[in-house]
């Protein structure tokens, strides 16, 4: 009967805790990066009555006869749950989402964890837990914002206020597109020369700026022509020294009018009709003029007929029908058809194929504004002529600049330079892009890069210039080529420099600024594609100039940036975390502060979301892992067990009071 009232009193004892362990959970329901605690409960002693029987072949085994002497507490765990995070909008308060503690130090080398992280910074601008004035533990970066991997953990010092100092130039990174298609290269008239050139229009194909000296030999084509060669009489027997234009075709002795005609350029006869011996020299003349691409002229007491169009003759020609004619005999007088008449055939044809083809030819010697080595030129080329479709002469060039450029000639068509010869210049294709470097003293200077279209085909001339009084000395120009496909090939300089050097004439170190253009066959810098627009831009440079410390920013990994007043944005430091293999082996230190114990293993720091799983992050506080409703129901079940157990302890009493009264 005693042993029920121990049972009893043992279950109020522990009942008890865990009402505790409940209040303390309750009353931490609103502290930030609280975990709650659990209580579980195991059986106590037990007394032996009689132990098991092992069956045998008379009769089956016995179960053990045990008595329980109460219950004790067998734990109380610390519930790692994450918790919800609460923004706050200040920088410096960090939460963990996931794994892990932040590490919390004194100067006695002292290492303390928690997941509350409502941090600030002390005088010293040290980061530090307010509450106790623990140092938050993590790494400092170096003078180039890199966090050294060998570096110790310790405390996060900033430096606001301080200056920053500057920091010279030393690189910049070109990216983007350089439009392979672009063409700017407008063409001018410098100098015609003798060329007869009075008009020059359009855009070089190629898009390289230079001059252009074309020098120009040989002639204009020439007419295929026929003159006729009159042996007609005036109608008094007197030979006809010369045709005049009203003078009939009777007076003439043309009595055949049938069979009359001509034939250009090797096609059909176009037959003339209505001619009749009242007919007039004029009126043969008019109707001739009515065959396309025939002028016929009197001219001199001969018809003259010309092909209107200039050229070889073998091209170009007039052939007139069959012409006959008589002589009467001791007279003089002729007698024929009007051809045979007229132009003076017997039997045969009239036939204009005199003509010569041009000997005109134009060599241009093109002398690029830029380029260096095979790229600087000159290049001579044949251009082409331009003939008049109707009169066959040359009237202009083209194929300058590989074409898109037209070259007009006057009156009278193109004509031989014979010494004086025709200048065009073309300008260049270019697209510039600029960006401010610093020297060592933290000066401020424009630097620009102009590329302009290279004679080479895949390639950009590219110089270098400033705005101010700074003097580039070496490294001024150079080209960059381009792969087929439009991926970078090289970047060079000219003269075998390595380097931009920039004299600032301020007192400053010189400054030597490479370029990084990208990485041969890929596309991670410049490139040249057909894109119709210019992209390639000076996109980075990696000085500055002195600055202050304004504010900072916290990424997830822990890293603390710092923004200073010079546009500069740099790693200065990062917190760390720490995680372990037991997390529930841990001892509460209070002011919600853990420390190792034998059973949690040693901390293992590192980087969040790297060596450590958990994240940061910034401008939140993890709220408590309380959940209200657990609790009020553990308090109810906490409370029954109680009430349970004191019961036990009533009851037993009356018993044994029934018991001492047996003797009454």
């Amino acid at each position: 009967m005693m042993g029920s009232l121990y049972a009893g009193v043992s279950g109020l004892k522990n009942h008890q805790t865990k009402m505790n362990v409940i209040g303390n959970n309750i009353a931490n329901v609103n502290t930030i990066g609280f975990k709650c605690g659990r209580v579980n409960f195991q059986e106590a002693l037990v007394q032996t009555y009689k132990g098991a029987g092992r069956p045998s072949a008379i009769s089956g085994g016995t179960n053990p006869v045990q008595l329980g002497l109460g219950m004790q507490v067998s734990a109380i765990d610390n519930m790692f749950l994450q918790g919800g995070l609460e923004t706050t909008g200040q920088i410096t308060d960090l939460a963990i989402q996931g794994s892990g503690f932040f590490i919390l130090g004194d100067n006695y080398g002292n290492k303390f964890y928690t997941r509350a992280g409502a941090f600030g910074f002390d005088a010293d601008s040290t980061l530090v837990d307010p509450a106790n004035g623990l140092f938050v533990l993590g790494k400092m970066a170096d003078s180039s914002g890199v966090i050294p991997s060998l570096a110790t953990i310790g405390q996060i010092t900033l430096p606001f206020g301080q200056q920053d100092p500057a920091r010279g130039t030393t690189e910049i990174t070109l990216a983007n597109n350089i439009d392979a298609s672009a063409t700017d290269s407008r063409a001018s008239l410098v100098n015609s020369g003798n060329s007869n050139i009075v008009s020059v229009n359009g855009t070089a194909a190629n898009g390289v700026g230079g001059t252009h000296v074309i020098s120009i030999v040989g002639a204009q084509p020439t007419n295929s022509e026929a003159t006729g060669a009159n042996v007609g009489n005036d109608g008094t027997g007197a030979l006809v020294g010369s045709l005049g234009g009203t003078m009939t075709l009777g007076t003439l002795g043309i009595d055949d009018f049938t069979n009359f005609g001509f034939s250009v350029d090797g096609g059909p006869i176009e037959y003339i009709t209505g001619m009749n011996v009242n007919s007039t020299v004029n009126d043969v003349v008019s109707s001739i003029n009515q065959i396309e691409g025939i002028t016929a002229v009197l001219e001199g007491g001969e018809i003259r007929i010309t092909r209107t169009k200039a050229g070889s003759g073998t091209d170009y020609n007039i052939t007139s029908t069959v012409g006959n004619y008589t002589a009467a005999a001791g007279s003089g007088a002729t007698a024929g058809n009007i051809v045979g008449v007229l132009f003076g055939v017997n039997g045969t044809s009239i036939s204009a194929n005199s003509g010569m083809a041009t000997t005109l030819a134009a060599t241009d010697v093109f002398t690029p504004t830029r380029g260096t080595g095979i790229a600087a030129g000159p290049v001579t080329t044949s251009l082409n002529l331009v003939f008049d479709e109707t009169t066959g002469l040359v009237t202009g060039l083209s194929g300058l600049g590989g074409g898109g450029v037209e070259l007009k000639a006057g009156a009278g068509g193109l004509a031989a330079t014979a010494g004086s010869d025709l200048i065009v210049n073309t300008d260049l294709t270019a697209h510039s892009t600029s960006i401010n470097v610093y020297d060592s003293q933290g000066g401020r200077h424009t630097l620009s890069v102009e590329f302009s279209k290279s004679l080479i085909p895949n390639r950009w001339e590219w110089q270098a210039s400033t705005l101010s009084s700074e003097e580039i000395t070496v490294g001024r120009s150079g080209y960059v080529s381009f792969n087929s496909d439009g991926s970078l090939n090289t970047f060079e300089y000219n003269g075998g420099a390595s380097a931009i050097v920039i004299n600032p004439n301020n007192g400053a170190n010189v400054m030597e600024v490479a370029v990084d253009a990208g990485t041969n066959s890929n596309f991670d810098g410049l490139t040249s594609f057909a894109s119709g627009t210019h992209t390639a831009t000076i996109i980075a440079q990696d000085g500055y100039g002195m600055g202050i410390l304004e504010k900072i920013a916290i990424d997830k990994s822990g890293n603390i940036s710092g923004i200073f007043s010079n546009g500069v944005t740099r790693i200065l430091a990062q917190v760390l975390l720490a995680d372990f293999n037991n997390q529930a082996g841990l001892l509460k230190a209070g002011r919600s502060l853990y420390q190792t114990s034998a059973n949690s293993g040693e901390a293992v720091e590192g980087v969040a979301g790297s060596t450590i799983s958990g994240e940061i992050t910034s401008g939140a506080l993890e709220s408590s892992s309380v959940d209200i409703a657990q609790e009020f129901t553990s308090m109810i079940t906490t409370q029954r067990g109680f009430q349970a157990n004191a019961r036990i302890i009533t009851t037993s009493d009356e018993m044994l009071d029934q018991l001492v009264n047996l003797k009454r």
